[in-house]
């Protein structure tokens, strides 16, 4: 599996606003990478960008040597390659947990419903969803309903995993269950890339973490580094705000 992906000089704007001003990284395949900051700061539209749900205005992002931003690229088999999880989980309400893991699977790739079926199976068994199968999707609880999305995206079995504030929009008392999945697919080879508001988790499962402000990377490093001896002052008063409100311990 390889999914290395290098951004060089990315910026986004939507009409005034500019959310990217001039993000450039490599990301090494297998890597966990967590991207945190305040609100507002370009994390989500970073990964819409890596995931090409929005144009880049300017810089180009490459996958393995290939310019997937280039005009003209078919963006489908791209996004088999880097799947993304949403916040707000993004399941079809009208559709059994079933056929929302194996809609893609034999639309898209043209699986048969025998494989399809078989790889739901396995991957609702894998997140302890084997009892929820036949179940809709309102009939399950958040936690429950981000754990299917994110069967979902590796359904597909993509070399990259963007994950969008995946439990920003859960109860406390499901988050844990969430990022228990999280933890299982590190060190899977696949490579993970996290929005996240979560900093102990981000502290504890990353292999670099990086801080944005403003549309730039303001910093990025190991994550002791960052979390315990940061050195720009975004980072600093960042922290500072997050450990005042007991989002972190220090």
């Amino acid at each position: 599996m390889n999914a290395k992906l290098i951004l060089n000089s990315v910026a986004k704007s939507f009409g005034d606003n500019q959310v990217l001003r001039d993000i450039s990284l490599t990301i090494n395949t297998g890597e966990v990478i967590s991207f945190i900051g305040a609100s507002g700061s370009g994390k989500t539209t970073l990964l819409r960008c890596i995931n090409l749900l929005e144009t880049v205005d300017n810089g180009s992002i490459l996958l393995d040597g290939t310019d997937i931003t280039a005009v003209g690229l078919d963006a489908n088999p791209i996004r088999r390659r880097i799947g993304i999880v949403f916040q707000s989980f993004n399941l079809f309400p009208h559709l059994s947990i079933r056929r929302n893991v194996t809609l893609a699977l034999t639309e898209v790739l043209d699986m048969s419903s025998d494989k399809a079926n078989e790889t739901a199976i396995n991957l609702l068994a894998r997140f302890g969803l084997s009892d929820k199968i036949d179940s809709y999707p309102d009939r399950l609880s958040g936690g429950q309903q981000q754990r299917v999305a994110i069967a979902r995206a590796l359904a597909l079995n993509p070399e990259v995993l963007l994950l969008d504030e995946i439990t920003s929009a859960l109860d406390p008392e499901l988050v844990g269950e969430v990022l228990d999945v999280v933890r299982e697919l590190k060190g899977s080879g696949i490579t993970l890339l996290l929005a996240t508001h979560e900093m102990g988790f981000a502290r504890e499962i990353s292999d670099r973490v990086c801080f944005l402000a403003d549309g730039v990377v303001a910093e990025m490093g190991l994550p002791e580094q960052i979390f315990s001896h940061p050195t720009d002052p975004r980072t600093q008063q960042f922290l500072q705000r997050v450990i005042a409100a007991g989002r972190l311990r220090g």
